[in-house]
């Protein structure tokens, strides 16, 4: 019986297109650290340290610990000169890239919907960003003052997706079995590997991406707005929460 629905954010309850979305990103960023770092190659680096990250396999070292380890090794440039140049950044001005995103009131009413009948929500976001960062794309989504059992982040996350190993730690950190929980989101490997595990899957198909690295059986798959008519005929679970 299903107990918990996790939701991919990007692309799934925040539409966008992400390949747009990443470029703003580093548009926008590097003229903060051009002054420390070489602007022709800094967002090769950042997304090979990203890749890295996402490599990882050990419990004991969180994503954000991964991300640092690979992007200072060797580097000139001290921790101490252009991390706070990154925190000012997502404090600061990471809200602009909003405009390159779509939100859907249909995201908040597919939340409202399962919190009402009892369901537990997890914001299963890939996490390779920070919480300022997450926190700053859920508000666009409307979605940040919705109770989310648990909100994935790069600082207190130790894989990330498509390891499998993302969804288990979920799964362990909710005390929940994965055969309780359905994954929702548009990425066919990053969000379709949860099946693995004995989740059920939705395949979100707005901003569908496929690398076409073999197939992933879902267990339901449509639009956002079919989601939702999904949620609305999910039974309910519990004593409603919002």
């Amino acid at each position: 019986m299903l107990t918990t629905l996790l939701f991919d954010l990007d692309g799934t309850l925040l539409p966008m297109d992400l390949d747009v979305f990443m470029r703003g990103y580093f548009r926008k960023l590097v003229p903060h650290i051009a002054h420390l770092v070489n602007v022709d190659t800094i967002a090769d680096e950042i997304m090979d340290a990203t890749h890295h990250m996402m490599e990882n396999e050990s419990p004991d070292t969180t994503n954000l610990e991964a991300f640092k380890r690979a992007f200072f090794d060797g580097r000139a440039v001290a921790e101490s000169e252009i991390w706070p140049i990154f925190d000012a950044f997502y404090r600061e001005r990471f809200a602009e890239l909003r405009e390159l995103t779509s939100p859907t009131p249909i995201a908040r009413e597919i939340c409202r919907t399962a919190l009402a009948k009892g369901y537990q929500l997890v914001l299963a976001t890939n996490p390779i960003f920070p919480a300022e960062a997450v926190e700053h794309r859920m508000r666009w989504a409307g979605i940040a003052d919705l109770p989310f059992a648990l909100v994935t982040t790069m600082e207190h996350m130790h894989y990330c997706k498509p390891n499998p190993k993302y969804y288990l730690e979920i799964s362990a950190r909710l005390n929940v079995r994965p055969d309780a929980c359905m994954m929702f989101g548009n990425d066919v490997q990053e969000d379709g590997v949860a099946s693995q595990v004995g989740m059920e899957t939705f395949l979100v198909e707005d901003y569908l991406i496929d690398r076409g690295l073999g197939y992933l059986e879902f267990t339901r798959r449509g639009t956002l707005a079919d989601a939702l008519a999904f949620v609305e005929a999910l039974p309910e679970v519990a004593a409603a929460t919002c």
